[in-house]
C-alpha cells in the first residue's frame, strides 16, 4: 500500500461541503505531487462521485480516481469533527476521509490499496483512534499497521 505522509494529513478539514471537501483534498493533493493541478485532482474525484457516492457509511468516505500525470499511487487523509454532509450509503455525516489517486497503469496496485483501507476502517476501534488523534503522526501509524 501507499505511504501516508503526514503531510497527506488534514486533522480538521475546514471544508463544509461535499464540493469544498473534494477541493480541500485536491489542494492536498497537489501539495504533496506539485506536478497535479488541484483542479484537475477535483473533477477527477467529482467524476467518480456521479458513478456513486464514496461514502460508504460509519462516517467514512474513500474518494478515489484515477490521474495519467501521477507517477505513483497517492493517498491523504482528512477529518471533520462536526462531520461533513456527503450522500454517504447511511445518510449520516462522514467524519473521515481517505483520498486515493492512482496512476492509469496501477489497477491492480489501486485496488487493493482500496480493500486495505476499507478493511482498516471497518474496524470500529481504528475509526475511534482516527477521530481522536491528536497528531498527524497518530494518523499515519493507524494506517501504517494496514500495511
Amino acid at each position: 500500500m501507499a505511504e501516508l505522509t503526514e503531510e497527506g494529513i488534514i486533522l480538521e478539514l475546514k471544508a463544509k461541503s461535499k464540493d469544498e471537501l473534494l477541493r480541500e483534498l485536491a489542494a492536498a493533493a497537489q501539495r504533496l505531487c506539485p506536478d497535479l493541478q488541484a483542479e484537475t485532482v477535483r473533477r477527477v474525484l467529482l467524476e467518480r462521485e456521479q458513478i456513486g457516492s464514496t461514502g460508504v457509511g460509519n462516517g467514512i468516505a474513500i474518494p478515489h480516481g484515477k490521474l495519467a500525470e501521477l507517477q505513483n499511487l497517492l493517498i491523504c487523509f482528512g477529518r471533520s469533527a462536526k462531520g461533513i454532509p456527503y450522500e454517504a450509503k447511511d445518510r449520516l455525516p462522514v467524519h473521515l476521509f481517505v483520498m486515493i489517486l492512482s496512476p492509469e497503469n496501477m489497477a491492480a496496485e489501486y485496488l487493493q490499496t482500496l480493500g486495505q483501507i476499507s478493511r482498516l476502517l471497518k474496524d470500529e476501534s481504528i475509526r475511534g483512534k482516527l477521530l481522536q488523534a491528536a497528531s498527524a503522526k497518530s494518523v499515519q501509524q493507524l494506517f501504517s499497521r494496514a500495511g
